[in-house]
């Protein structure tokens, strides 16, 4: 069975790039995902538009989503993920910058399982990313894929 995927929803190319980095300085092979806008993410999700045809059944590990998206946002994208009944289940983790607390408490809200703000330190932010890939991808008892 191959490593389940990492879905990294997020617009900044540099925090795209210092995750990945993160990732493999830690040595996660999992494959990871990118996706730029929330668009994007639900039509990864679901298997709409560009990703028409992909299976929607093998859904990923764990979603690191962003909140500041064009498009539509990172709330919009975590409402639409728990109300679906084939993504409910899908780990979410808003990894974001923001510091607003009606973020993270619509976060929870929402049905986030977990956030996290990115830190300024890159050392600092490696070990987050190694401390969310070691929980969510081996620690983490994921329940069974949709039927």
């Amino acid at each position: 069975m191959q490593p389940r995927r990492i879905l990294l929803v997020e617009d900044n190319p540099d925090d795209v790039a210092l995750t990945l980095r993160a990732l493999r300085a830690h040595r996660v092979a999992n494959e990871v995902v990118v996706v730029e806008d929330g668009v994007e993410a639900l039509e990864y999700l679901f298997g709409e538009g560009r990703y028409a045809g992909r299976d929607v059944r093998d859904l990923p590990a764990v979603v690191l989503l962003d909140l500041k998206l064009p498009r539509v946002d990172g709330l919009e994208v975590l409402r639409r993920i728990r109300a679906d009944d084939r993504t409910r289940l899908v780990p979410v983790v808003i990894l974001t910058s923001s510091e607003e607390e009606q973020d993270l408490l619509a976060g929870y809200s929402l049905g986030a399982n977990s956030y996290v703000r990115k830190p300024v330190d890159f050392q600092q932010f490696v070990e987050a990313v190694r401390q969310l890939g070691l929980y969510w991808l081996l620690l983490n008892e994921a329940p069974p894929p949709p039927r």
